[in-house]
């Protein structure tokens, strides 16, 4: 297929699963659909000022919960690995996302199609993290519930999540090259909007027949965007978190936050410690890898400031120099 040439500026926008599962929710399916329409109205701002558009969202909540309707129902139906527990997200949640947003564009006459991709992504088997597990998925639990769990589910790893509560964690390797990019380019290039790398994409890698295989990791979010970001080559890449702004020091008393900084002192703070690996850590590293690619913005924010970062009234902004 001939790629269209671009018509105008190319934003990645990125957002966590817990956006649409929010842990203070029941998790039904009519409160999931409520929360992706209000993160749906919040994409309309980024079309508004001109950008074609590639969403990309996680699955940590959801994922973790099809992970325990395995455990629960082992003696009943077959497991499913994680791998394919992971495109189940992708689809569900792009279903999900891509009907609200339907709905939106009717709501404001705008003409454009939208489209959900499976996304694969190739991963080192070699990676560390395979025997590193870290990235946390599922629900929240004291201590106490976590031990009981990873006594019941001997395969079960738990970890604290940013002193939020524990969760289980799953392995979550470096994304190498992500396989439909130059498809989403295209479609993106075209005018259409993009729903892509659900859950960080679906991990795979490559076995002796050099065929391709899945493998049981999930994928952070974050970095994989950044490697989508690049291959688009998106203007404007937008990491939404559940805080408006990063900060130094999060949490102390010296406590501040950051309007704007440069690559280099984005990579500088994180060797002095100020972004976590389980909280802002991932963010602030995909920033820095998109923007060593070549990219030119990254803001990161919350949903509901948004539209004030686009118009550079909040939020942080990393920039090259």
């Amino acid at each position: 297929m001939r790629e269209k040439a671009r018509e105008g500026s190319v934003a990645l926008v990125a957002f966590g699963g817990n956006v649409i599962l929010k842990s203070a929710g029941s998790g039904s399916i009519e409160e999931q659909e409520a929360n992706s329409r209000e993160m749906c109205e919040r994409l309309i701002t980024v079309l508004q000022r001109g950008y074609e558009l590639v969403v990309t969202h996680g699955n940590g909540p959801q994922v973790g919960n099809l992970l325990m309707q395995n455990e629960l129902a082992q003696e009943v139906v077959p497991t499913v690995p994680l791998d394919v527990l992971v495109a189940q997200t992708e689809g569900s949640l792009g279903y999900i996302l891509q009907q609200q947003l339907l709905n939106e564009f009717r709501h404001h006459r705008i003409r454009k199609h939208i489209i959900t991709m499976i996304t694969q992504v190739i991963v080192d088997p070699n990676d560390v993290a395979f025997d590193n597990p870290s990235k946390p998925v599922g629900p929240f639990y004291s201590k106490e519930e976590a031990e009981k769990l990873k006594e019941r589910y001997e395969n079960w790893q738990i970890a604290e999540d940013s002193n939020r509560g524990y969760r289980r964690i799953v392995p979550s390797p470096m994304p190498q090259k992500v396989i439909q990019s130059r498809m989403i380019r295209s479609l993106v290039y075209a005018g259409n909007v993009v729903l892509a790398l659900g859950g960080g994409g679906v991990p795979i890698t490559q076995n002796s027949d050099n065929e391709y295989v899945g493998v049981e990791a999930v994928i952070d979010k974050d970095l994989s965007s950044a490697l989508l970001a690049s291959d688009v080559k998106a203007d404007l890449f937008i990491i939404l978190t559940e805080t408006e702004k990063i900060y130094l020091n999060f949490g102390q008393e010296n406590e501040q936050s950051v309007d704007k900084i440069t690559c280099e002192q984005a990579s500088a703070y994180i060797e002095a410690g100020h972004f976590p690996p389980g909280s802002m850590g991932p963010k602030v590293a995909s920033a820095i890898m998109y923007l060593k690619a070549g990219g030119r913005e990254v803001i990161i924010t919350n949903p509901a400031n948004l539209e004030n970062a686009l118009d550079g009234k909040g939020g942080t902004r990393i920039v090259w120099r």
